[in-house]
């Protein structure tokens, strides 16, 4: 059996306690670090373990159990105690360590100093809204990087009973479909032949061009 990946999460503000519950709600291990006392009380039942520490303090972290740590999500606020943060991780080799970055020039400062995954929490939601909003048809939109993005969509009228050759999308719109959501679950990597049918949702991928040219005719 496959050991259960364990999380630290250092700073628990809105985003850093969002991400530490989801987890938490999905089962996982995670050490929650958080300056504020009321903050840390308020988490204290909804986290495996949870610290008033100050995560940007070297021997803080390691009088901590980092080598069981299989993933460290930085979210604190601070931009200073951020990159010190993120520093010392790497420096005490946890294996990855993603840090949320407070605007493009933090994000380069994060990646010099050797940030696994550096996130723009407020600007990718921005991105994903503004996506939702312009239409009916789109379920999400997420930016992988520079030149591959995601879209998932409600699968319009005109593909319904169609298979994925005969939609032709790929020759179309430049875009492949990655999977198919049904009725509560997902058909990954689905077939040529697989029909589309009513109230599907088709994931798809590709350049940035591509996705939004797609996305624009539903």
């Amino acid at each position: 059996m496959a050991k259960k990946k364990q999380f630290l999460v250092a700073g628990l503000g809105m985003f850093g306690s969002a991400v530490a519950i989801a987890l938490s709600d999905m089962g996982y291990d995670i050490l929650g670090v958080d300056s504020e006392e009321n903050v840390v009380q308020n988490l204290e039942d909804k986290l495996t373990d949870i610290v008033c520490a100050d995560a940007s303090d070297e021997k803080t972290l390691a009088a901590m159990a980092l080598d069981d740590i299989d993933v460290a999500i930085v979210a604190i606020g601070n931009l200073e105690k951020n990159l010190l943060c993120t520093m010392l991780l790497k420096q005490f080799g946890v294996k990855k360590v993603v840090t949320k970055a407070l605007n493009e020039l933090h994000g380069r400062m994060l990646d010099k100093l050797g940030a696994d995954k550096v996130i723009f929490a407020e600007k990718d939601m921005g991105v994903r809204l503004a996506h939702n909003l312009v239409s009916d048809s789109i379920v999400d939109y997420i930016e992988l990087s520079e030149d591959i993005n995601v879209l998932s969509v409600a699968v319009p009228k005109r593909y319904i009973g169609k298979n994925l050759i005969e939609a032709n999308l790929r020759e179309e719109y430049n875009v492949n479909v990655i999977a198919i959501r049904r009725n509560g679950r997902s058909i990954i990597n689905p077939r040529a032949d697989e029909i589309f049918a009513e109230g599907d949702q088709m994931v798809t991928i590709g350049t940035p061009d591509n996705i939004k040219f797609f996305g624009d005719t539903f």
